[in-house]
C-alpha cells in the first residue's frame, strides 16, 4: 500500500552577497547569479539498491566470472540465460 508523504523539510537557499563578488564585474551579471541559487534536489541510493543496480547491469562475462567463484546468484543467471538460448 502506498502512503502519503507525511514529513517534508524545507531547505534554506543561500545567496552570495555582493561583497563576495569580485570588483569590476558589471551589474548585468547579477541575474545570472540568481539563477544559480535555485534549490536543487539530491538523491542518495541505498547500498542495497546500488548492489541491485550493479547486478542488473552485469554482463554475461562478469556473471561467468562470479559464478566460477561460487556466486549463487550468478549461477542462477547463467542457468536462466542458457535456458533462453535453447528455447
Amino acid at each position: 500500500m502506498i502512503s502519503p508523504i507525511s514529513n517534508v523539510q524545507a531547505h534554506a537557499v543561500t545567496q552570495t552577497s555582493a561583497a563576495t563578488q569580485p570588483q569590476g564585474k558589471p551589474e548585468a551579471a547579477a541575474p545570472a547569479s540568481t539563477a544559480s541559487s535555485v534549490p536543487q534536489d539530491t538523491v542518495t541510493i541505498s547500498s542495497s539498491a546500488a548492489a541491485m543496480s550493479k547486478e542488473l547491469t552485469e554482463t554475461s562475462a562478469q556473471a561467468a566470472k562470479e559464478a566460477s567463484a561460487g556466486d549463487m546468484q550468478a549461477k542462477h543467471l547463467q542457468a536462466k540465460e542458457a535456458a533462453e538460448h535453447t528455447a
